[in-house]
């Protein structure tokens, strides 16, 4: 069981922890929402709490709770900027369908 970060999706967490001066790193979840189900959740952790799964990656504390895992297993986090736009976007081998919008998934 492993949640992934490629090097930009690590520089962007490190950048924003040091910006921020707190959190032990970078906590993805998911909820349940949208037209096919789940969404993804993606914040800074600032504690490890009971029950979450850390992983740590290019110097990065990934912090995921049991459950979301169950989920995303196996999913890469990465980071991409296009034009003005950048965001983390999440490359999931559990999905077996997403909305048009991107913003939602099915496991």
């Amino acid at each position: 069981m492993a949640i992934s970060l490629t090097e930009a999706a690590a520089e962007r967490v490190r950048t924003y922890l040091d910006a921020r001066g707190k959190g032990v790193g970078l906590r993805v979840g998911v909820r349940k929402t949208g037209c096919n189900g789940f969404a993804y959740v993606i914040n800074y952790a600032d504690e490890i709490e009971d029950g979450d799964v850390v992983f740590e990656q290019r110097g990065v504390k990934i912090v995921v709770d049991q459950t979301s895992l169950e989920l995303i297993d196996g999913t890469e986090v990465d980071f991409v900027k296009e034009g003005l736009n950048e965001a983390f976007r999440f490359r999931n081998p559990n999905v077996t369908g997403e909305c048009g919008c991107g913003e939602s998934f099915s496991v």
